[in-house]
């Protein structure tokens, strides 16, 4: 079973659904809170999938084909990471009705749909551990958990002592994946909803399954399914281990979104940064590498704007590398428009629909870099090549090369304008050629061996 041919060609943007947009109030809690009031760990503010559907237009204008949602099945959490049941659309986003007719607009718009696949853990009020609530050491469902005392308190303040959690949570009881039954029932899960047209799984926490014959047997299931479903797994610390035909196609890349941002932030120098990113080239088969999942943000982390201190030619820089990396780029629903916010629950604020809170210019660029990727099919699937590197004077470049196609990456991270003459007699680039860059149309000139450029300070270009 190879990876899916289509992953190296998506762009992603996650949604967060609680938060993107507001479809169907006669959906909403009778507790709701107002459209872009300050998040909490327990509001919400209304966002469904008819509200996905309704502003479809602005995803397919911002140039994305491939979405990932965080949960959508039935919890008590606006995040919903505590599922109380695996089948149902939770009601709060709406139903099978609306999940069918947004799979319908995202295919018949050659958009992918990715959902968020909480395997390792459920939520109190998943019927199984409910049961052993309810029936103590009688319930059928006691081994279904790891369980250190019966009765277990699951509802008093304090970290969860009685049974195993995700990070001591009480509310996020851990699953025994070692029961055959619970196997089957998560397997019955994921092959459920591929079966009703989902593109793949974004798989949670996976490391904490720690069994290499469940993953095994959780991607036979879902590829005799859809060979062409695509596996990525929440590994923050890149292990390769998690990759293969054991594993996942691909990987949340955190390692490249951690060295972009540690170079901005100037943690990093250049040298180190450069160094960074060839490893992150060597370290995976090359079809896992093209098949990774680029972040700039999460609903894990600190907005992207707000982590580099709002600084948006530095933004815009961040999202001119990870466009032209190896592997699928994906935007965080918000952070096009500048959206800003600290650590979650301020991660994950309503989507503003008034356009005058919108960074206008910084949109303008994400949707440039993405029209430009997908028309340059060397962007997509050409190797790497690091190119050029001068840490003195803050200059970087890299190249995707296919066949006699080629485009160069050129990054000035510095705070001063730089002339650079980057060597490019190995793309096949002779003495007199007129280049472009492709993000602003000026003319860049090969001398020689050399191509002279010259850029402001934390800018780039795409050369070609």
């Amino acid at each position: 079973m190879t990876v899916p041919y289509w992953v190296q060609d998506a762009v992603f943007y996650q949604i967060f659904p609680d938060r993107f947009a507001n479809g169907d109030p006669a959906n909403d809690p009778p507790n709701v809170r107002p459209w872009g009031s300050k998040p909490t760990l327990w509001g919400f503010q209304g966002g469904d999938l008819r509200g996905v559907i309704q502003r479809f237009d602005y995803l397919l204008d911002l140039g994305v084909n491939a979405l990932y949602f965080n949960p959508i099945f039935q919890a008590t959490s606006n995040h919903r990471y505590n599922i109380t049941d695996y089948y149902q659309i939770d009601p709060k986003l709406g139903d099978l009705r609306d999940f069918r007719a947004l799979l319908d607009v995202a295919h018949q718009n050659q958009v992918k749909v990715i959902l968020d696949g909480v395997f390792n853990h459920c939520g109190r009020g998943f019927f199984a551990f409910n049961d052993v609530l309810e029936n103590h050491s009688h319930s059928p469902y006691i081994d279904w958990f790891h369980l250190n005392n019966v009765p277990p308190d699951a509802y008093s303040p304090g970290d969860a002592d009685d049974y195993e959690a995700w990070w001591k949570f009480k509310s996020l009881p851990k699953f025994n994946t070692e029961n055959e039954r619970v196997r089957e029932y998560l397997f019955g899960v994921a092959e459920h909803w591929i079966q009703l047209g989902a593109d793949g799984w974004r798989l949670d926490v996976p490391n904490e399954i720690d069994d290499d014959s469940f993953w095994a047997e959780f991607r036979e299931r879902v590829k005799s399914i859809n060979p062409d479903a695509y596996l990525v797994g929440e590994i923050w610390d890149g292990d390769p281990r998690w990759v293969g035909q054991g594993h996942f196609d691909g990987l949340m890349n955190y390692p490249l979104r951690s060295a972009i941002l540690d170079l901005l932030r100037e943690r990093i120098d250049l040298k180190d940064f450069a160094e960074k990113l060839e490893r992150l080239t060597e370290r995976y088969p090359r079809e896992n590498l093209f098949s990774m999942y680029l972040p700039l943000g999460s609903h894990d982390t600190r907005r992207v704007i707000t982590k580099l201190d709002g600084r948006i030619d530095q933004l815009q820089l961040a999202f001119l590398i990870q466009f032209a990396f190896p592997g699928a780029p994906a935007v965080y629903y918000g952070d096009e428009i500048g959206l800003t916010g600290g650590k979650d629950p301020d991660c994950r604020k309503a989507f503003p629909w008034d356009e005058s809170d919108w960074n206008t210019s910084l949109r303008t660029f994400v949707k440039k870099l993405i029209s430009i990727r997908r028309k340059r099919v060397e962007l997509r699937r050409g190797e790497f090549k690091q190119t050029f590197l001068n840490p003195e004077r803050g200059g970087y470049a890299f190249s995707r090369i296919l066949g006699s196609r080629a485009v160069l990456i050129a990054v000035n991270a510095s705070p001063v304008r730089r002339h650079y003459k980057i060597p490019v007699d190995s793309l096949g680039w002779q003495d007199g050629r007129i280049l472009r860059d492709l993000l602003t149309g000026e003319e860049v000139i090969v001398s020689g061996d050399r191509m002279l450029i010259t850029l402001e300070p934390w800018t780039g270009g795409w050369i070609a």
